[in-house]
């Protein structure tokens, strides 16, 4: 009998495997910079193609967890499928191309969104997806695919699985919550989303090239050389990838929060039309203040005309400055009205004093932020009309659309005053049904102002709704319309407006579904 003592394996470990394991792992520091880049470039990706596709598709609820959406679904298979090669494959040939490959990806981008924007552009709910796909599915999926090769190469010893992949995953959220607020907060404000693109393409390609060099010198010749195709495939990846610079931009500027143009009028030579993220938005008259070319504008001043004597001055709150189409407007028929713009997007207002004659001054001061903060520091009984015109796209931001905001409106609105907001819906109109429920939850006196056939639920268009806490002068307003207006326009009140409201809801802080009641289907 054999009584020599048994061979101890140690716990955890395979014989001469740990070894082998270290020799191949990458430095730590090494390891975690790859894994906190590739992290960040996702949400680097996520947010900039927010702004890339919002030109074409719009920036609603939908938009945002569409992109959302694809970028988890790009991490989850783009993980899945680094795991399944790295136990199939030796990871280190892997981690260059991964990132050379995102890198190309990347810049490619840039035209396929712009190309395939013209065509797919509008709210279709397929549309939105294909898009967003287009902009992030391929180089996020590549992207995260890098943490799962980068832990395989660190897992030496078993015994230390937990420790490495808890501190990898740590160090992959990092990065994720630096890439997300240094671009919401820094990059944003700072470039516009074609050079965030190109510059990320840029970091992703040096960091790849470099690697593939370290690697080799590392493991000598043990690693194969880059083959033929590979070097064709990232030559016509780059080639692509140049087509950015002739890809149709849809933005003359970029703002912090639009993609904005400002085009002339063929058929006035001082007239000026305001594009936003492929909407219009404004139509401003350089040398006529007077002016409203669009119909709901119209419907505002006439609202203005009516609720006191011609030429006496108003104090006004316009939330949303735009063009600032009104405030100009009311200066020109009233002077001395004092007009408080709160307007979200800093950039808008530079443009507007660039290439729109806004001037500030006593009677215009602009306020760069979000209008339901800064309604709130305004005085009580402070204004005499209040104009809602914000939008995000072609939609009212929800915190604007509720009751809660219909209540500060109120309380800054002297007894007398008013409050004309303009709404954009489409058919079956549930969106202007329950804001204008929403409206009068607050207001005892409120009216309608829209197409007839828009009413009748056969087309979308602008709606403006009118209220006060005191009866309105509905005749001579009804009156005015008809004067100012191009076509016919319904002046909707009493009886016949509770008719069109029916049974629908009210928003609230806790629950204003404004996305969903806009949708067409």
């Amino acid at each position: 009998m054999d009584t020599s003592p048994p061979e101890v394996v140690g716990v955890g470990t395979l014989p001469d495997e740990p070894a082998e394991a270290q020799r191949h792992a990458l430095p730590p520091g090494l390891a975690a910079a790859l894994v906190f880049l590739a992290s960040g470039a996702v949400l680097v990706l996520e947010t900039a193609s927010l702004r890339l596709v919002g030109p074409y598709v719009g920036v609603t609820l939908q938009v945002t967890s569409s992109v959302i959406g694809v970028a988890l679904a790009a991490i989850a298979y783009g993980a899945w499928i680094g795991g399944w090669l790295a136990d199939r494959r030796d990871p280190r040939p892997l981690l260059a191309p991964a990132l050379v490959l995102a890198s190309i990806c990347t810049a490619l981008t840039l035209p396929i969104v712009r190309y395939a924007g013209e065509v797919l552009r509008g709210g279709a709910a397929v549309g939105i997806l294909l898009l967003t796909a287009m902009a992030i599915f391929l180089p996020a999926a590549l992207l995260a695919a890098v943490t799962p090769l980068v832990v395989k190469l660190q897992l030496s010893d078993l015994r230390r699985t937990g420790q490495v992949v808890g501190r990898l995953s740590s160090i992959g959220t990092l990065g994720a919550i630096t890439a997300t607020l240094g671009t919401g907060f820094v990059l944003v404000a700072a470039m516009p989303s074609t050079a965030i693109i190109i510059g990320l393409a840029v970091l992703l390609g040096v960091t790849g090239l470099a690697l593939a060099v370290y690697l080799r010198r590392q493991a000598g010749s043990t690693l194969p050389r880059p083959s033929r195709a590979t070097a064709a495939l990232a030559v016509l990846g780059l080639a692509g990838a140049s087509f950015s610079a002739v890809a149709p931009n849809p933005c003359d500027i970029e703002t912090a929060y639009h993609c904005a143009s400002v085009e002339p009028d063929p058929d006035n030579s001082t007239g000026r039309l305001l594009v936003l993220n492929s909407a219009w938005h404004s139509y401003v008259d350089l040398a006529d203040p007077t002016h409203l070319e669009f119909e709901y504008t119209k419907w505002i001043g006439a609202v203005a005309d009516v609720m006191s004597p011609a030429g006496v001055p108003l104090a006004a709150v316009h939330v949303g400055g735009g063009g600032f189409t009104m405030p100009r407007y009311l200066t020109a028929t009233r002077p001395g009205t004092r007009n408080e713009v709160y307007e979200i997007d800093g950039g808008l207002v530079e443009l507007g004093q660039r290439e729109l004659d806004v001037r500030p001054g006593p009677e215009l001061r602009a306020r760069v932020g979000d209008a339901r903060m800064l309604i709130g520091e305004r005085p009580d009984h402070s204004a005499d009309l209040v104009v809602g015109d914000a939008f995000g796209h072609l939609v009212v931001p929800w915190h604007l659309s509720t009751r809660e905001m219909a209540a500060e409106v109120r309380r800054v609105i002297r007894p007398g005053g008013m409050y004309a907001q303009n709404v954009i819906d489409y058919p079956p109109l549930r969106f202007i049904r329950a804001e204008v429920a929403t409206v009068a939850a607050e207001f005892p006196h409120v009216a309608l102002i829209a197409p007839p056939s828009a009413l009748a639920g056969s087309q979308g268009a602008n709606f403006v709704i009118v209220a006060s806490d005191a009866a309105l002068p509905l005749e001579a307003l009804r009156q005015r319309l008809v004067t100012s207006a191009d076509g016919p326009v319904t002046l909707l009140a009493g009886p016949g407006l509770d008719e069109f409201v029916d049974d629908a809801m009210v928003l609230t802080d806790e629950y204003a579904p404004v996305d969903q009641l806009l949708a067409t289907s």
